[in-house]
């Protein structure tokens, strides 16, 4: 039962026969807050036996009604007809107001005083005031009110409003006022008198009427019998508390966003940088349709989805400019290669110079952990993959996943494909579970489960068919590639795509067989150039399949070709100088390369059959925005895969599925290690309450029906422990009595931050630790040899006569470190001349040294043509190997940082990362660091001039474009990147004087003091 009227008649310092009572302070007053109980069981009256067993409010109200019928004034008050009484019981006062100018207040409190007059300048109040002044006064006193009572109170005031309606009196509306006026007003009064006495009328009248105390009973029984709601006050008070909080929040976020102008919030210069820039004039329907979205103006995350050149990174650049320009927040862009990375930075730092934001890239050994965090401007960070996931775990452990306002993932479907996906789940489910403020963006043109995604981003999905040409060629032909290339060149452009590296050479070179001698005239200046060009990058050496097919303006395109190589194709092929690329599938999801007509040779990605996923990058390549109207697709076909080619083109998209928990090292167990790192989770339950909200989590009964979410965390924590990467005790919610949390140990911290492989990560630190007892340092080999990638010595297949030969080359003191490691010389002889050997050598080891011998040899010859004839590989896997091991590089750099018994190694890996990272020469160094600009360019520069970044930053495009093989567009690009460099150079060393001037924050107050006396 709950005490109703307890608020009603408080005593604030009442003896042992009075109750304690629960009431809203008055103002000066010391009662105690109340505490709603709606679920006790006490009586309502406390310990009294009777309605009137605590009649102290009672013969108060009596005493009063003597006092007033007394008084001169009362007469008065009778005359008229449309008394009005309101209680207010959070003062404790009672009040009858009449429509005259007078208002009569008592005092229900310990001390009576009477009464007193109050003019008031209002002398006449409508029905309608009255209603309004009534109703807020009684909803007011209903706020301080258990739910019976409120409920008694509304039947009461819908009675009332009943009775009212009937005859016409509209100006007593309240139960309240109903109430009291049964008990204090007379509506009968015929007779009045000038005197003081009352009239034998009203004093029958007041005889009559039922007294108060009657009344209160009365109430009280009926609020007895009021059955309450099944909501208590206490929650009904926690909802309005958190809706309250939760407008409050989105005020603050909309007040956040400052509208700058008409080009979807942004001032009118992004519009013209659009035009200027990218040529774009007009947005599509879709694009207007989907930056207007509902979702996206409160902030929802977007999964949007379109066909492969349908404008979708357009969407996305708005968002990011509306993130930075508007709301003030940094942005994080997630792209899936390095390629592309270097290109969306390239890209964008026109933008970041003419609009006042940096662009800073985080890719390869690139990038700054935690980042710095910026006095005034705002950071696009742009980053692969794996180098997102270590920024956002910095920011966690620094607390600044706040200042991110938005992630952009392009290619969201990856999130399904092996190791690299659950390192992008992981991401995406770190900055879901930490920052309820951060808004992310998922774009792909390939999505098929996408309630799975949506469940796991808590997304909204925004999907259209538009290509911006008509695409209606999807047809399977004989193999006459010669007539189907050679309907679009050299006017249009056309990529054949081929299964295998070798076959894009053959087939570039088997076109080149049949065609006329006319195409050589097609830009033959222009091909003079690019050979010239590409002969440079090989210091004199050419590749013999593009000096033969340049010419007829068609090149081969895959990964056996360097990054410059690479550079200088591309850009040939969109001026158009090349007509023709033969690639591999890697282009579809790389670069943006269009065409007017796409080949597939064949349905095959080296051995393995085609995946709708493959197929549709592919044959969106045709036609792309801005460049084609139109586009065609043509898939060649043999007989023995017709049927497996029409159930390809029939079939639906592949889901997205988690990896977590096929990448074992690289997904659970890194995940589970972080969350403790990160103090995300700290003990069993709480890990599994971040793990129902990844991907996995939510795809777990299909992924793993064998096992439970709580199973598969378990196993692998016991693992992580094992390892010695976690300590602690694994017990359920039910098991601990006490909470039982899990610490990280050092060499845990060490394998999270530097982003090492679970599974190497005890190789790792077991030769660092053999490294420190004899540590070669008369040349950087020992040190090369501890940087070499784990991964990549698997697929390594050493040739032991060069083996052989490379390792007669070497100092006595270089010979020691292949001892040192586990690598006799005797072990290589004997394999070199064919021997049998019977002493047990890892093979992992010998892989690792030979690896480490490319590497060397790379660093002295800093030339990868030289390397990759000298060891019998291709330049594409000797560029490859060299960009992993300064990745690797950086990785154990931060390794050793966690631990203070590898302290030596800190400064030593510094230097040889950035030797890594480069590969050139010390004065090109400075050159390279700007986005877009490799080494032939950096020589170029170098040669013509500019020879620090500020030469670069100052440079006048007119100028630099009379440098060889460089348009004005590219001029334009390099100076805008070089600024973007350069000031976050200087932002960054600004940001390091203004810390040292900053007065530390636990200064003691006397030395403060001194310090500022004159």
């Amino acid at each position: 039962m709950q005490r109703a009227w307890r608020a009603w008649a408080p005593r604030c310092g009442g003896g042992a026969s009075s109750p304690p009572a629960a009431k809203r302070p008055s103002p000066g007053g010391s009662c105690a807050l109340p505490e709603y109980n709606n679920d006790s069981e006490e009586d309502m009256f406390g310990n009294y036996d009777s309605f009137s067993g605590n009649d102290s409010l009672l013969a108060q109200v009596d005493d009063l009604e003597q006092k007033y019928m007394q008084s001169a004034d009362f007469a008065l008050h009778q005359e008229n007809l449309e008394d009005k009484a309101v209680v207010e019981p959070a003062s404790g006062k009672l009040h009858i107001q009449h429509s005259k100018s007078k208002e009569l207040v008592f005092s229900a409190t310990e001390n009576i005083n009477g009464f007193r007059v109050k003019e008031e300048d209002n002398f006449w109040s409508s029905p309608n005031e009255q209603e309004e002044r009534t109703q807020e006064l009684g909803d007011f006193i209903l706020d301080d009110l258990p739910c019976s009572q409120q409920l008694y109170f509304e039947e009461v005031d819908a009675s009332t409003k009943q009775a009212n309606a009937n005859t016409g009196n509209n100006h007593m509306n309240s139960g309240l006022g109903r109430i009291l006026n049964q008990s204090f007003c007379h509506n009968d009064v015929e007779h009045t008198k000038t005197n003081n006495e009352p009239s034998p009328n009203i004093r029958t009248d007041l005889n009559k009427r039922k007294c108060l105390k009657d009344h209160l009973k009365s109430a009280m029984a009926g609020n007895a019998k009021a059955q309450a709601p099944q909501i208590s006050k206490t929650k009904q008070l926690k909802e309005a508390i958190l809706s309250e909080e939760l407008c409050v929040a989105k005020e603050t976020i909309e007040a956040f966003s400052v509208d700058l102008g008409p080009f979807y919030g942004l001032p009118s210069k992004v519009k013209d940088l659009f035009v200027q820039f990218r040529g774009i004039e007009k947005l599509y329907e879709w694009q207007h349709t989907c930056l207007t979205l509902e979702s996206l103006q409160r902030r929802k995350n977007l999964i949007y989805s379109l066909p492969t050149s349908g404008g979708k990174t357009l969407v996305a650049e708005i968002l990011i400019l509306q993130e930075l320009l508007c709301r003030q927040k940094d942005v994080l862009m997630i792209l899936p290669y390095v390629a592309i990375v270097q290109e969306k930075v390239w890209a964008l730092s026109s933008f970041g110079v003419e609009l006042g934001f940096l662009v800073e890239e985080y890719a390869g050994s690139k990038g700054r952990f935690p980042p710095i965090k910026r006095r005034t401007k705002k950071s696009l960070y742009i980053a692969t993959i794996e180098k997102g996931h270590g920024l956002v775990n910095a920011l966690i452990e620094t607390r600044r996943i706040g200042d991110l306002g938005l992630v952009v993932v392009d290619e969201l479907h990856m999130i399904g494909e092996g190791s690299r996906g659950a390192i992008l789940e992981m991401t995406l489910a770190k900055i879901l579970y930490t920052s309820k403020t951060t808004q992310i963006i998922g774009m792909s043109a390939t999505l098929n489960n996408v309630g799975d995604l949506q469940q796991f981003l808590q997304a909204e999905y925004y999907t259209d068919s538009f290509r911006p040409y008509s695409s209606n060629l999807e047809r399977m032909d004989p193999d006459h590639l010669i007539a189907l290339v050679t309907e679009v060149i050299p006017n249009y452009s056309c990529l054949v795509f081929c299964p295998t590296k070798k076959n894009c050479e053959n087939v570039a070179e088997m076109i080149c067989k049949y065609l006329k001698k006319e195409y050589e005239n097609h830009k033959k200046k222009e091909k003079q150039d690019l050979l010239m060009n590409l002969k440079n990058i090989g210091n004199g050496t050419i590749c013999p399949v593009l000096k033969r097919t340049i010419s007829f303006g068609i090149a081969y395109h895959h990964s056996g070709l360097t990054s410059d190589e690479r550079k200088s194709i591309e850009e040939a092929y969109s001026a158009g100088v090349l007509c023709l690329l033969t690639c591999t599938s890697t282009l579809a999801a790389g670069v943006n390369l269009p065409a007017r007509r796409v080949i597939l040779r064949a349905p095959y990605v080296a051995t393995e059959f085609l995946k709708k996923n493959q197929y549709k990058q592919m044959i969106g390549r045709a036609g792309r925005a801005g460049i084609d109207s139109a586009g065609e697709s043509i898939l060649i076909v043999q007989e023995k895969d017709k049927h497996l080619v029409q159930d390809l083109i029939n079939s639906p998209l592949e889901n997205c599925c988690s990896n977590l928990l096929l990448e074992f090292t690289k997904g659970i167990q890194n995940l589970l290690l972080s969350l403790v790192g990160l103090q995300i989770a700290r003990n069993f339950e709480e890990i599994c309450n971040f793990m129902c909200g990844t991907l996995f989590g939510v795809q777990q009964k299909t992924l793993s029906k064998e096992k439970s979410l709580s199973d598969i965390i378990k196993e692998s924590l016991e693992s992580l422990i094992e390892k010695g990467l976690l300590k602690g005790k694994i017990m359920s919610e039910k098991e601990q009595k006490s909470p039982s949390n899990l610490a990280i140990t050092q060499l845990g911290q060490a394998a999270y931050k530097g982003s090492i492989d679970l599974a190497y990560c005890n190789a790792l630190y077991r030769d660092l630790k053999k490294g420190l007892e004899g540590l070669v340092l008369e040349s950087c080999l020992h040190l090369l040899y501890l940087a070499t990638p784990y991964d990549m010595i698997y697929h390594c297949n050493p040739d032991w006569m060069i083996y052989f030969k490379q390792y007669t080359q070497l100092s006595a003191v270089e010979q020691k470190v292949a001892d040192i490691v586990g690598v006799p010389e005797s072990f290589i002889t004997k394999k070199a001349s064919g021997q049998v050997i019977r002493t047990d050598v890892d093979i992992g080891v010998i892989n690792r040294l030979y690896l480490s011998f490319v590497l060397y040899a790379l660093l002295k010859d800093t030339n990868v043509w030289v390397v990759s004839e000298k060891f019998n590989l291709s330049r594409g896997y000797v560029q490859n190997l060299l960009n992993s091991a300064a990745t690797f590089c950086s990785c154990v750099l931060h390794f050793c940082e966690e631990l203070e018994e590898f302290w030596v190694y800190k400064a030593l890996l510094t230097e040889l990362t950035k030797r890594l990272t480069y590969c050139v020469k010390a004065e090109l160094i400075p050159l390279m660091e700007v986005a877009g600009v490799l080494e032939a360019r950096a020589k170029q520069l170098y040669n013509a001039g500019y020879k620090t970044l500020a030469h670069l930053a100052n440079a006048n495009p007119e100028i630099l474009v009379k440098i060889e093989h460089v348009s004005r567009r590219q001029a334009r690009q390099i100076i805008s990147s070089a600024k973007m460099l350069l000031s976050e150079k200087v932002e960054a060393l600004q940001e390091e004087v203004e810390e040292l001037l900053r007065m530390p924050t636990d200064t003691p107050e006397g030395l403060l003091t001194t310090a500022t006396k004159p």
